[in-house]
């Protein structure tokens, strides 16, 4: 009854959950998804072994509703998030209006995409934790994404140096710029005073391929590297130290107004 949940499994889970043109089941000994209406082994009483064959995580309309209404909640450009808004609130016609004004802006369509797979993927990783628990094993974690080949891909960077600082920018296919990093060097250090990425193309991994690109150069090798990461952006914490970054300090404020 046991089976591996494999990223090619996980991903045939996902789609047969939004299919609604038929009844699925998983067949936990062949480990792939089954429609009922055409399986032999399960007559028409769905009359069938529960151990081997299971239910896919339930998926409808309202589910999906819901995920839709929680990325156009937490999306950073309020216009997009004004006209998500609206196309949810229509009494009709909700998932192609919606579908319609992501049309309009590809990296936030981008977004969606990559936001949907992962709540999916979180959403069947603990079904089958609550399935591992029934048989008595300790529940797997899900992997984080790493859009890094994403971003080189779909974003141009630009380069501009000179002896004492370099700038490296992430521009879209139209020429719009999304991010960039700057950095000035001062003797045998090198401090990287600019890291900023648009709101509207945050959580794509454009920071940390711009972090990564300045390192990579070869001028910057022997050199130390500081950079100031605003209390904000903790979770970027993660990235530097990975790239061997070690703190070194804590800056306070306290502002008069």
């Amino acid at each position: 009854m046991r089976f591996d949940l494999d990223n090619i499994l996980l991903d045939d889970i996902i789609f047969y959950m939004e299919n609604h043109d038929g009844d699925f089941l998983l067949d936990t000994q062949e480990r792939k998804v089954i429609n009922i209406y055409n399986d032999e082994m399960i007559d028409e009483e769905r009359d069938y072994d529960s151990d081997r064959f299971i239910p896919l995580p339930e998926w409808g309309s309202s589910e999906g509703y819901r995920l839709m209404e929680k990325f156009a909640v937490n999306l950073k450009n309020p216009c997009i998030r004004q006209e998500l808004s609206d196309a949810l609130n229509k009494k009709k016609g909700v998932f192609r209006a919606y579908r319609d004004v992501l049309s309009q802006y590809p990296e936030t369509e981008k977004q969606w995409f990559n936001y949907k797979e992962k709540e999916m993927k979180e959403e069947v990783t603990a079904w089958y934790n609550s399935l591992r628990e029934q048989w008595g094993l300790e529940p797997i974690g899900s992997e984080p994404e790493d859009n890094s080949s994403l971003v080189l891909e779909d974003f141009l960077f630009t380069e501009k140096e000179d002896n004492e600082t370099l700038c490296i920018t992430a521009q879209t296919q139209d020429g719009e710029t999304a991010g960039k990093i700057n950095a000035v060097k001062n003797d045998n250090t090198l401090h990287i005073n600019i890291l900023e990425v648009n709101e509207e193309y945050r959580c794509l991994g454009i920071a940390k391929t711009l972090l990564s690109k300045m390192l990579e150069k070869p001028a910057f090798m022997n050199l130390d590297i500081t950079i100031d990461l605003p209390s904000e952006t903790d979770f970027f914490a993660r990235s530097l130290l990975l790239e061997n970054f070690k703190p070194l300090m804590q800056r306070f404020i306290r502002r008069n107004n």
